[in-house]
């Protein structure tokens, strides 16, 4: 097969092109998912405020 000899080698190189695929598909099903550890927006904005206020005071 393609000139190698050793079946374990062609195995290697099988597993190898399966699992780039596999990568391949899992990030076109999941390019821009929500992401669910993503902050709500309320708490960046009362983080910012928070920041903002600190900053003021020194």
């Amino acid at each position: 097969m393609l000139g190698i000899a050793d079946p374990w080698v062609a195995l290697a190189y099988l597993l190898c092109i399966i699992s780039a695929l596999f990568c391949l598909i899992w990030g076109i099903l999941k390019w821009n998912k929500d992401d669910p550890d993503s902050e709500p927006e309320d708490e960046i904005r009362h983080w910012a405020e928070e920041e903002d206020r600190v900053e003021e005071e020194l």
